[in-house]
């Protein structure tokens, strides 16, 4: 899923936070295109609030969600299910996915015109 420069507005805890930490493998081998498709893809999902991304070696990608429920709906859409499979098979050399609740949660923004 492409990286983005955003933070995710949550609402008011509590929800949940899907944590999916990756290793790739070399080359693309098409994980561009299914990264960009899955991110078009959870953001339709009902439960679904929000993502943030990044890559530097490491990925990490952290999706948040209204309930358990959502979550496990969303791991058994059929093109999510074609992204896991693939992910074994030839875009990953390792991953971990990890579920949390989110009890509390704070955070800044600077005003736009102050520097």
């Amino acid at each position: 899923m492409s990286g983005s420069s955003a933070i995710a507005r949550t609402p008011e805890p509590p929800y949940y936070a899907v944590i999916f930490t990756s290793l790739r493998t070399e080359g693309d081998n098409g994980y561009g295109e299914m990264s960009d498709r899955m991110a078009t893809l959870v953001a339709q999902q009902p439960g679904f609030l929000g993502m943030e991304s990044a890559r530097d070696g490491v990925g990490i990608t952290v999706c948040y969600w209204k309930d358990l429920a959502s979550i496990e709906n969303w791991r058994k859409v059929e093109d999510h299910e074609l992204a896991q499979r693939f992910g074994r098979e030839k875009w990953y050399s390792h991953f971990a996915a990890r579920i949390a609740k989110v009890e509390r949660a704070y955070g800044f923004e600077k005003a736009a015109s102050a520097k």
